[in-house]
C-alpha cells in the first residue's frame, strides 16, 4: 500500500513551505483564517438537511423515499462529525467559547460523541500516526486484507454489530463517577431528539431516522472512509506515507467525506488549516512538485479494491 520511492521526490523546502510541507508564516496567514459567519451558515445547513430529509420522508410515504431517508441519515452523522472534528480542532470558531459549545451540544453530542474526549485522542492521532498511542489503529491496522475479511467487517458494521460496540461503553460510562457527566448530557441531547419527535407525534422517527442509521449505516461509512485515509499506511515523518490522498468526486463528497475531508493528506500536513482551505494548501503541496499526480487513487473504490487485495 506504501507508495514507492519515485513517488516522493524531495523537493522541499521551498519558497511558500516548510521541509514538512506547511506553509510558511505569509502563506500560513491567509490558509489559517478561521470564516466565523460562513460557517455559522455551514452548521445551519446540515441541520436543515437533517429535518428536510425527514420532513421529505414523512411527507411522501413511500417505501422508498423511507429507504432512501434511512440511508442519508446515516450520511448525515458523516456531516455532524466532520463538523465535531472541525471543532475538535478549534477551527470552526475563532471564539473558543462559540467552537466548544457548537461543537459540544450542535456536533458532537447529537452523533454520540464525547467531544472533550475525542479532541485528546484525535490530537494524539495527528501526533504520531500509526505509533503506540494511535487512538484509531483497530480500524488502519492489517490492511490490505482479503476480501472475505473485508466482507465480514462491512457485515458488522452494517447489521449493528459494531455499532453496539461503541454504544455500549456509553451507556457503561453512566455508572463511572468521571465518566458520567458527559454520558448523561449525550444521552440528555437523545432524549431532546426523541422528545421533539414525539411532539409532532412521530416517536418512531427517532428510532428508524436517527438510532438505527447511526448504529448500521454510519459505521459503514465511518469505516470506508478511515480505511482510505490511512489504511496500509506506515508510521512516518512523511505524511505521504500515513495518508493516502483519493481524487474527490460528487459523490463521494456526498456520502462519506463532506467539508472537503477528502483533502486528508493537506489536513494532516497542517492541522492548523480550516477546512475550507484544505484544497487551497493541497495546490501548493502540489504546486511544489511534492504532491505528483501517481500518488493519487482515482477513486475511492479504486483504493477499496487495492485495501481488499490481499488473498485468503
Amino acid at each position: 500500500m506504501l507508495p514507492p520511492p519515485e513517488l516522493l521526490p524531495e523537493v522541499l523546502p521551498t519558497g511558500r513551505l516548510t521541509s514538512s510541507g506547511r506553509p510558511v508564516p505569509e502563506v500560513r496567514a491567509s490558509l489559517r483564517r478561521i470564516d466565523d459567519l460562513p460557517n455559522v451558515g455551514t452548521v445551519f445547513g446540515c441541520w436543515a438537511q437533517i429535518v428536510l430529509s425527514v420532513a421529505a420522508a414523512v411527507w411522501l410515504d413511500h417505501p422508498v423515499v423511507w429507504v432512501a431517508a434511512f440511508l442519508v441519515a446515516g450520511r448525515n452523522f458523516a456531516r455532524l462529525s466532520i463538523l465535531a472534528h472541525e471543532a475538535a480542532h478549534r477551527l470552526l470558531f475563532s471564539n473558543r467559547r462559540s467552537n466548544d459549545t457548537v461543537g459540544r451540544w450542535l456536533l458532537a453530542y447529537p452523533a454520540f460523541v464525547p467531544l472533550d474526549v475525542y479532541r485528546r485522542g484525535h490530537l494524539a492521532h495527528h501526533g504520531d500516526e500509526l505509533g503506540p498511542d494511535e487512538p484509531d489503529m483497530g480500524l488502519y491496522v492489517g490492511y490490505p486484507v482479503s476480501r472475505d475479511s473485508f466482507r465480514r467487517k462491512l457485515t458488522r458494521d452494517a447489521v449493528g454489530i459494531s455499532g453496539w460496540k461503541n454504544l455500549r461503553p456509553l451507556l457503561q460510562a453512566v455508572r463511572s463517577p468521571s465518566a458520567r457527566p458527559v454520558a448523561l448530557r449525550i444521552i440528555g441531547v437523545q432524549l431532546v431528539l426523541l422528545a421533539l419527535c414525539t411532539a409532532v407525534g412521530r416517536p418512531e422517527l427517532y428510532l428508524f431516522l436517527w438510532l438505527a442509521p447511526w448504529l448500521t449505516v454510519w459505521r459503514v461509512l465511518n469505516r470506508l472512509r478511515s480505511i482510505a485515509e490511512h489504511g496500509g499506511m506506515s508510521r512516518s515523518t512523511d505524511r505521504r506515507l500515513t495518508t493516502h490522498h483519493v481524487r474527490q468526486s460528487a459523490a463521494s463528497r456526498f456520502w462519506i467525506v463532506p467539508y472537503n475531508t477528502g483533502w486528508h493528506l493537506a489536513h494532516h500536513v497542517d492541522i492548523g488549516v480550516p477546512w475550507r482551505h484544505l484544497p487551497e494548501l493541497h495546490r501548493e503541496l502540489e504546486s511544489a512538485g511534492w504532491v505528483v499526480p501517481g500518488l493519487e487513487y482515482p477513486s475511492y473504490r479504486a483504493l477499496w479494491a487495492a485495501l481488499r487485495s490481499r488473498k485468503p
